[in-house]
């Protein structure tokens, strides 16, 4: 039987949600966690998880709380975690306080601690109820969800474009087709990304550096984001990133992804000017196999969200493989014309039932661009299928 909320029960989730937030770009790989404390109805201590290996969201909550969390009830945005790592468990320390019930939003997809939280607390008489504003818990930690579910991470591919669908002129040249607005956007999409992925024919073509920036991000914390800097992830099967690349010389990691062991002497330039480079398996094709790929950035890299920023042949690549989980486009109000460069390059749509459909789930404006955030839809979805 679901539990039954409450009005207040709904408001101090929802404010724990909103504590979640503040680590939305610093907690990686860490999910981002809230915590509202309360007692007779008013709110004795909140906290939320800022960086991994500092306290979590609970841990904040009760030192803000004190003697005060003694027969209170816990609002927390992901079940308290039940095992010892950098920190101690959060369940046994919501036991040891005193706390009479625990609100959670969702079960952790943790297997290390999924359940056995929950189990902890009903073991010290605890009372607790689950899937309060689940959806939205969910929404703030889409990255760990899939990580720890389905073994890699949450591809979000960004796409910047002409209303006429062009990403650049036939040369190649595309700054700036939109504006300052929609590039602080891609700043803050950089920033909660664990890591950022493109193809070396991309980062041949902008030199693009891949980077966050302070004066960019538009926030007040800007300066501590940008110390963490994401992952830098390229494509690269037959090592053909140039030396004077700009990435490798920014501040964090360049990981190359290549196909096949190459002469020694090319890796170890590559090497030299500041690139890691991985071996991976090939597709039919020789070329690094994607599944492959975001596999191995979850399990060796403990990447959450990635963030795909590239050209039409990888984004075509992702999307036919139906590995892209959510698509932001950026439009700008312009047209670049028939012989520029197309935003994706799919192989195989000859027919109108071989068209791509996508769910939009979210259109604003952006400065003077647009943003359109979708879910492609499975192959299997019939054009003449309703979209919700």
């Amino acid at each position: 039987m679901s539990p039954v909320f409450s009005v207040d029960d709904h408001r101090h989730m929802a404010r724990a949600l909103k504590l979640a937030e503040r680590g939305l770009y610093t907690t990686d790989p860490n999910p981002r966690v809230g915590c509202v404390i309360v007692r007779e109805g008013h709110a004795v201590g909140e906290g939320a998880h800022l960086r991994a290996g500092e306290p979590h969201a609970e841990i904040h909550a009760l030192n803000a709380a004190g003697e005060k969390a003694r027969g209170a009830t816990a609002y927390v945005t992901l079940e308290p975690c039940s095992h010892y790592g950098r920190t101690g468990p959060c369940a046994l320390a919501l036991c040891e306080a005193g706390v009479a019930r625990v609100v959670m939003a969702m079960v952790d997809p943790n297997p290390q601690v999924s359940g056995r939280g929950i189990r902890m607390l009903k073991e010290a008489g605890v009372e607790v109820a689950v899937g309060l504003l689940e959806a939205d818990a969910r929404a703030l930690n889409p990255g760990f969800i899939a990580r720890m579910r389905d073994g890699r991470p949450f591809v979000r591919l960004k796409m910047a474009m002409s209303l006429d669908g062009r990403t650049a002129m036939g040369s190649g040249e595309s700054q700036w087709i939109t504006g300052p607005e929609a590039r602080t956007q891609v700043q803050r999409l950089r920033a909660r990304s664990s890591a950022i992925l493109s193809g070396v024919e991309s980062l041949i073509m902008d030199d693009s550096r891949l980077t966050l920036r302070a004066e960019q991000l538009n926030l007040d914390n800007a300066d501590e984001i940008v110390i963490r800097q994401p992952l830098r992830v390229i494509l690269d099967s037959r090592l053909r990133l140039p030396l004077a690349a700009a990435c490798l010389s920014e501040p964090g990691r360049t990981l190359v992804l290549t196909t096949e062991e190459h002469s020694a002497e090319k890796r170890r330039k590559l090497e030299a000017a500041g690139a890691e480079i991985q071996v991976m398996p090939s597709d039919a094709a020789g070329r690094v196999a994607l599944r492959d790929v975001l596999a191995w950035l979850a399990k060796n890299e403990q990447v959450n969200e990635l963030l795909v920023e590239t050209g039409a042949t990888l984004a075509g690549a992702l999307l036919d493989a139906e590995l892209v989980d959510e698509l932001q486009l950026f439009v700008a109000p312009t047209l670049l014309g028939g012989e520029a460069r197309p935003l994706f390059a799919l192989p195989g749509l000859t027919r109108m039932a071989d068209q791509r459909r996508l769910c939009v789930n979210d259109m604003r404006a952006v400065g003077r661009d647009w943003r359109i955030i979708a879910t492609p839809l499975p192959t299997s979805a019939s054009v003449d299928s309703k979209v919700p």
